[in-house]
């Protein structure tokens, strides 16, 4: 099994962990430390290593912060954690509040004391998140100090599992469509336009991408943590640790990368005296502009150049994903097989129904890992967003209950990610409402055309608006970007409520994952991927529109579908893709799985 389900932390994490960072607090003369769930390298998912906020604290979301006072404490977390936050955090230790809401410079700006001095590591802090932190401390009177080594690494000392040392081995132009040199030389182009000298690349995303190699250094995601300086000329220079360095790598990399190790980072910085060096304050910690500005560069603050070549994939990129998702679909479909025969006379349990989803896709013979771990929420578990299932927390779906099962893999040519909820046996009325509700939400995104410069938040109410008909909502972002063989959540492009600046482009893949919670009861949500398809004329219309073209292939559950409540056009719209399903899916799998798609594939 890729997927294990012990616990790594308990409840006992924040009683237990707390007076130790406190004492090595006071050896530093900080009342308070801001402990941000990001690591050195801005990541999502971290290693062991950088996971600070759960040794801290207990809690494992992907998303958070703590502060940590000498009288008090707190954690932020998100609406899709306000569940989850409240099974693993000592409440007695930590009062819970909102990341969003306010958030810690709101809670500094009230809870912290005149003259006081709060601690914060400069290498996990980007610049305009300690630009937030600083107006809240001088608000209050206080003093914002870095330090380094900060306290919870003091704190954590011996027991820190060691820094994670993976291969980086070269990613093939088969999978990549552009090779290195041509990607570094384009974007060479664009910061000599920009009046750049270089730019500084520190997301293990961009690393991958703009080298075409991949690693393991981040938890399900093929990524290498290194640094790297790519210069106007197209030259580079790549920091890795030697051990990560695989024989093939240099040969790959080629004349114009220097590879180099991160002791020599630096000193490379230092170099770049008098140069306009762009670094992108999302991605890049506060420690890269600190250092940069006492070596006397000129820095720009600019997006990483990266990011938007990688949202949008070239050909061979899309076409690798589509093989990649009809590899995955038919796994997929013989899992919903055995829940729709098997699963139904002898409900599984959330860890059963894990495991034998993860056999079929190793039966692919491609599967390189799961792109996250598998989210299994049977019943009341399923209305908890980002739930994974553990041994202790462990449910059997039940006769009259919903399973929802988010899940994705990791293939050489593609990222997946999709989920489908599914009744066990005969579901309630009220379930096949709120389910529907959901689905023409689904419906509605993938259908949509819109002009160029459109963004993801112009297009979110669409995903939401039959709910909202009905006084419903869902607290998480309709669909998030997803890389090609790297990260399953991928920037810059989303499609939330929040502001999001970027348009939608061609090549761009996207999730489409409306959902509704009832806490204690279950969980819905229906998730297929989509790319951003190029401009195409409309009859009778006056601009070209772009649209979006599903990549998932896997049967909705007709069973929890109220007829009635659709359109004719949707009825049309989830036949079609039905039809699809079978066309693709079917003369992939066993005979037995391909009779029974038939039927889950049948008109509605």
């Amino acid at each position: 099994m890729r997927q294990t389900f012990d616990e790594a932390t308990d409840r006992s994490f924040g009683p237990r962990h707390v007076p130790l960072i406190r004492k090595a607090m006071a050896e530093l003369g900080l009342d308070g430390f801001v402990a941000p769930h990001e690591d050195e390298h801005q990541n999502e998912y971290l290693p062991a290593a950088n996971d600070r906020l759960a040794w801290a604290t207990g809690f494992t979301g992907s998303a958070g912060a703590a502060v940590i006072l000498k009288d008090k404490a707190a954690i932020f977390v998100d609406g899709r954690y306000t569940l989850q936050v409240r099974d693993q955090v000592d409440p007695a230790t930590f009062e819970i509040r909102d990341l969003v809401e306010g958030g810690v410079p709101a809670y500094l700006e009230a809870a912290i004391a005149k003259g006081q001095v709060i601690g914060y590591d400069p290498r996990l802090h980007s610049p305009d998140a300690l630009d937030r932190l600083k107006a809240a401390v001088a608000k209050a009177g206080a003093v914002l100090r870095p330090v380094s080594p900060n306290p919870l690494d003091t704190a954590w000392g011996q027991a820190r599992p060691p820094q994670p040392a993976a291969p980086v081995a070269p990613h093939p132009l088969e999978y990549a469509g552009e090779d290195s040199a041509s990607k570094r030389h384009r974007l060479g182009e664009g910061l000599a336009a920009r009046g750049a000298d270089a730019a500084v690349i520190t997301a293990p995303s961009s690393i991958a991408w703009l080298f075409n190699v991949r690693g393991g250094d981040v938890i399900r995601s093929p990524l290498p943590i290194g640094q790297a300086i790519l210069n106007a000329d197209g030259s580079a220079r790549l920091f890795l640790d030697p051990a990560k360095v695989t024989p093939d790598l240099p040969v790959w990399l080629g004349n114009e990368v220097r590879l180099e190790t991160p002791s020599d980072l630096p000193q490379a910085l230092a170099e770049l005296k008098g140069k306009q060096v762009l670094v992108d304050p999302a991605q890049s910690s506060s420690w890269y502009f600190e250092a940069l500005g006492a070596a006397g560069a000129a820095v720009q603050r600019g997006e990483d150049p990266c990011v938007l070549p990688r949202a949008c994939k070239n050909a061979v990129e899309i076409a690798g994903t589509k093989r990649a998702h009809v590899r995955d679909g038919a796994a997929l479909t013989r899992f919903l097989h055995w829940l729709a025969t098997e699963g139904q006379v002898n409900p599984p349990d959330e860890i059963e129904a894990v495991s034998k989803l993860e056999a079929f896709r190793e039966e692919t013979g491609a599967l390189k890992d799961l792109s996250f771990d598998t989210i299994a929420g049977a019943a009341s578990n399923g209305a908890i967003v980002h739930y994974r299932p553990t041994r202790r927390l462990n449910k059997r779906a039940e006769k009259g209950s919903l399973l929802l099962i988010d899940s994705g893999a990791q293939y050489l040519d593609g990222t997946t990610d999709v989920t489908r909820t599914v009744a066990i046996g005969e579901p309630s009325a009220e379930m096949c409402e709120r389910f529907t509700l959901v689905l023409k939400g689904h419906l509605a995104l993938a259908r949509v055309r819109f002009p160029a410069g459109t963004t993801g938040s112009a297009l979110d109410a669409l995903a939401r608006m039959a709910l909202w008909a009905h006084g419903l909502d869902y607290d998480h972002g309709t669909g998030h970007g997803v890389g090609s063989y790297l990260g399953v959540h991928e920037g810059p492009q989303r499609i939330a409520k929040l502001p999001n600046m970027v348009a939608l482009r061609p090549g761009m893949i996207v999730s489409n994952e409306p959902g509704y919670y009832k806490e204690g009861a279950y969980g819905i949500r229906i998730e297929t991927l989509q790319f951003v398809t190029e401009p195409a004329a409309i009859p009778g219309g006056e601009r070209p529109m772009l649209g979006f073209e599903t990549l998932t292939l896997a049967p909705i559950d007709r069973r929890l579908v109220a007829k009635a409540m659709l359109s004719d056009e949707e009825a049309g719209q989830l036949d079609a893709y039905h039809a699809r399903v079978l066309a693709e899916i079917g003369p992939r799998i066993p005979e037995p799985v391909r009779t029974w798609l038939e039927g889950a594939c049948a008109p509605i």
